[in-house]
């Protein structure tokens, strides 16, 4: 089993079942604690953190049913097995719909018990997983729309402008809209964009990335679901549709939307209408949808990964975003854009960039787009010294290709592959920690396995000051 947590809870009023228990699930290496009352099982609970608790439903100082209620209230996510001598189909239905993951009488097979206690673990390491993604995903979505939000869109260049035309002309309507596009490009800032200058840009814009979900999560994540609706369904969850109501919703790579689950969308789009997951009641549904995917559409549809009728219904107006080597004239906006966020957010005065460093800026090819360049920017500014940002302060993949460019012209060339020094590597590697850590050396030395002292001597070597 993938959880380290093997710690098991008994709590039983019955000394000679507490012993039995604790040494049983001990040779099969559990870690084991035991509680003759509820009160001292509670203790336990919160001092000891156990991934799953054995309940017996009499207890000298509380009701069983009682004592899973309260476990339950307080760790919604905690699993029970029920262990009791009063065996009774009422006592079964009652511990089950309270929440118990199973109910068990005495005397029990040891097979039987130990299959239901791994069972439980396995159920309880997924449940908690599960909310780690979530909320994982929920703060690299916030720190991504903090980005995007920040990365107001840029119209210098043509391509750009024409974007901003179409969005003029076809924001204030209700139409649905793909926008396309590499990853990187800015797709939700264009979202954000037509959700502004639409007549919802009063009621929020809901964002739903359909690759951050495991196929499993997605449909509650969008319809909603209520309280038991699933396994770790343990409350009511209205979903992404009832959060938009009024507003917009935003799907960020909807070709990776499970083929079943785009054809209950779709039939939301036609009806207008929804229900959440283990739920009878009808919901109605307004909103404004945008879609987006980073890949082809000729490809989206060939591989079955988009299906053609949704495309149909989204593609009332389709925007592609070029990609950023394709407008150069919208990098020294961004560059400035960028440079005055981060040293507001970092408390440092706005840097210049060296013109050397301005021109790496200009010919790399950004394959990672207007976030790469972002993330390049912040880099930068972490490591700009005396307000001036030179190229040894650039990512080493923005300084990389000029090198190459030069080796090739040089009288040498042909001898020459463009391969770093170590000494590059190293000072790379130093300035990628120092960057990772926002300039703390004491971060930096721990992240790159050295001690400080060592790290300023090679700092001092490679003439890197922060």
């Amino acid at each position: 089993m993938k959880t380290e947590n093997r710690r098991i809870l008994i709590i039983d009023d019955e000394r000679p079942i507490l012993m039995t228990l604790e040494a049983l699930l001990e040779r099969h290496g559990y870690q084991v604690d035991t509680a003759p009352t509820a009160a001292q099982g509670l203790k336990l609970l919160k001092s000891k953190s156990p991934a799953l608790v054995l309940l017996d439903l009499q207890l000298p100082d509380a009701e069983g049913l009682e004592m899973l209620d309260r476990i339950k209230t307080e760790l919604p996510d905690m699993q029970v097995i029920i262990l009791t001598a009063h065996d009774s189909l009422h006592n079964a239905i009652e511990s089950i719909k309270r929440g118990a993951y199973h109910f068990i009488s005495k005397p029990y097979a040891s097979e039987e018990l130990l299959s239901l206690v791994e069972n439980a673990l396995e159920k309880q390491f997924l449940v908690r997983e599960a909310e780690k993604l979530r909320e994982k995903t929920e703060q690299l979505e916030k720190r991504l729309e903090m980005a995007e939000t920040r990365a107001t869109p840029i119209f210098k260049s043509k391509p750009m402008q024409q974007v901003d035309e179409l969005i003029n002309a076809m924001g204030p309507s209700d139409a649905n809209v793909l926008i396309l596009g590499e990853s990187g490009v800015g797709k939700e800032v264009i979202a954000n964009a037509i959700h502004a200058r639409s007549r919802r840009a009063g009621k929020p814009i809901v964002k739903l990335n359909c690759a951050a979900f495991p196929q499993t999560m997605i449909e509650g994540e969008l319809f909603g679901y209520v309280k038991g609706a699933f396994t770790g369904a343990v409350h009511d969850f209205s979903g992404m549709i009832a959060a938009a109501e009024g507003g917009t919703l935003f799907l960020d790579e909807i070709s990776d939307m499970p083929s079943d689950l785009q054809t209950r969308f779709l039939r939301v789009l036609q009806e207008r209408e929804y229900r959440p997951l283990g739920s009878t009641r009808t919901m109605k549904a307004d909103f404004r949808v945008i879609g987006s995917t980073n890949r082809p559409i000729a490809q989206a549809l060939a591989e079955n990964r988009l299906r053609s009728d949704l495309y149909y219904r989204l593609n009332t107006f389709q925007i592609e975003v070029p990609p950023l080597r394709e407008r150069k004239q919208d990098i020294p906006p961004l560059i400035a854009l960028f440079l005055r966020q981060f040293a507001q957010q970092l408390g440092k005065p706005e840097p210049d960039v060296a013109p050397d460093a301005f021109q790496k800026l200009l010919d790399y090819g950004w394959p990672g787009n207007v976030r790469e360049l972002q993330n390049a920017i912040e880099y930068a500014v972490v490591l700009a010294r005396k307000g001036l940002i030179g190229v040894k302060e650039l990512p080493a993949e923005v300084q990389l290709p000029t090198v190459l460019q030069q080796t090739e012209r040089g009288p040498a060339a042909a001898g020459r592959t463009g391969v770093q020094s170590l000494d590059d590597v190293e000072r790379n590697t130093i300035l990628q920690a120092l960057a990772e850590c926002h300039g703390n050396k004491k971060k930096a030395a721990q992240l790159l396995g050295i001690q400080r002292p060592t790290l300023y001597n090679k700092m001092k070597r490679y003439a890197i000051e922060i």
